[in-house]
């Protein structure tokens, strides 16, 4: 097979990808999946080795990989980070927002400092990323739009008030900017994973994880690369071309809607 022939059989070559939160669990197999679909890779995440570390498994021969330590809340600062990526790599075609924080917290201890954090890295700055990088994808067309949420999102969960409140916010979002953005070409999704193996969910005690396993038809926590196919989905033509304001939710039978 040679090289044209290779890069044809690729899903998304000529497409450059945003991945916000890019430097390690979900955000990081999407990120290293859609290099390999042929895609041009940013990696943003407030941990920049780790997000280094990513964009450089994302370079291959036909590929380029570039990481930005950028804080999601500061809304300057995303924006400056979406221009920085355009002058890089030509454009924006694919946004993900992967970028969280989980703790457990029970309702009667929760502070409201620990409610806002939650609800500013979790919800608000999805919305600064496409406030941000949707004007860019507007000069190229169009583009795709994919918010990783959550089940709990959808169903709640005990000790989690605030991750659940921002992660119900980003399904909600979600459906909203699909509506005001398909005029112009522009596919928004999101994906709600059950509880994966990630560093995310190491902060929850062993007691919660092992009630919530004991929950799941399919009797496991789901892995990292085994969300990141829902992502390419959502991002490839044919595939995703149809798909807009949906939820999908690869959570091992947690939630049937």
């Amino acid at each position: 097979m040679t090289r044209e022939q290779d890069n044809m059989d690729k899903q998304l070559t000529g497409k450059v990808a945003v991945v916000i939160g890019g430097g390690g669990g979900i955000g990081a197999a999407i990120a290293v999946l859609f290099a390999q679909e042929g895609a041009d890779v940013a990696v943003l995440d407030r941990n920049e080795p780790n997000a280094t570390a990513v964009a450089e498994e994302c370079k291959g021969s036909d590929v380029r990989g570039t990481a930005l330590a950028v804080d999601v809340t500061d809304s300057e600062a995303v924006r400056a980070a979406m221009d920085r990526i355009v002058e890089e790599l030509g454009g924006i075609d694919i946004l993900v927002n992967s970028a969280g924080v989980l703790d457990e917290t029970p309702l009667l201890q929760m502070t409201e400092a620990t409610f806002d954090k939650v609800l500013a890295v979790d919800l608000k700055a999805v919305f600064l990323a496409v406030r941000w990088a949707a004007p860019h994808m507007l000069e190229r067309g169009g583009g795709r739009i994919i918010n990783i949420a959550s089940q709990l999102g959808i169903k709640g969960g005990t000790g989690l008030t605030h991750y659940v409140a921002a992660k119900a916010g980003v399904i909600g979002m979600t459906k909203a900017m699909a509506l005001e953005l398909a005029e112009h070409n522009i596919l928004v999704n999101a994906i709600a994973p059950g509880p994966i193996l990630t560093p995310l969910i190491e902060g929850l005690s062993e007691e919660w994880k092992a009630a919530k396993q004991a929950e799941l038809p399919i009797g496991r926590f789901g892995q990292a690369h085994e969300v990141a196919p829902t992502a390419l989905l959502l991002a490839s033509s044919p595939g995703g071309d149809l798909y807009t304001g949906q939820t999908l939710g690869p959570n091992s039978g947690d939630v049937m809607p």
